[in-house]
């Protein structure tokens, strides 16, 4: 660890963050609950919120795509995605969520504006709730060239995260 010039524990939460949350809206999968912990820290993000029965750290399969990343992340449990929405939103954050709608914006066109930001990653099945969907300041999507119509959540967190953060680096 020490000649790739990692942090500790430790040292990582004593760090600045990314002014970054991802709330995961009643995701089924631990392995990809797990796999968004192990990308929140990749990429130095602020937080997680896990919502409605998103499963939650301690849990071996989280663990296991995890791989310790549930140790410096941190990360709040909420009931009602609804309810951790409106206290991002209370926060002063701006919340998106990754869904294709009628108005979604495209991943390649969206500008992150200078300021906090949340993201939602919706149900593997169902994608992010209606409910959550009215609550948000508007939705994005990550172009798809092929038959199916989707990624994998984790997929998809590693994705906007990578091009979120490039933005927000340039100035963009």
């Amino acid at each position: 660890m020490s000649q790739l010039n990692r942090s500790t524990v430790e040292e990582f939460k004593g760090k600045n963050k990314m002014p970054i949350v991802i709330v995961l809206d009643n995701i089924r999968s631990l392995n990809n609950v797990g796999s968004v912990f192990r990308t929140s820290d990749a990429f130095s993000i602020q937080s997680i919120y896990l919502c409605g029965i998103t499963g939650t750290p301690p849990h071996k399969e989280i663990h296991k795509s995890a791989l310790g990343s549930t140790d410096s992340v941190d990360w709040v449990y909420f009931e009602k995605t609804t309810d951790a929405v409106e206290a991002l939103k209370e926060m002063g954050y701006i919340v998106f969520a990754l869904e294709q709608t009628d108005e979604s914006i495209s991943l390649e066109n969206f500008i992150p504006p200078v300021s906090p930001l949340a993201f939602v990653f919706g149900n593997e099945v169902e994608g992010v709730a209606d409910e959550v969907l009215l609550l948000v300041n508007d939705a994005i999507e990550i172009p798809q060239f092929g038959t199916k119509h989707s990624f994998n959540i984790s997929v998809s967190a590693g994705i906007l995260l990578w091009d979120i953060i490039q933005k927000i680096k340039k100035g963009k």
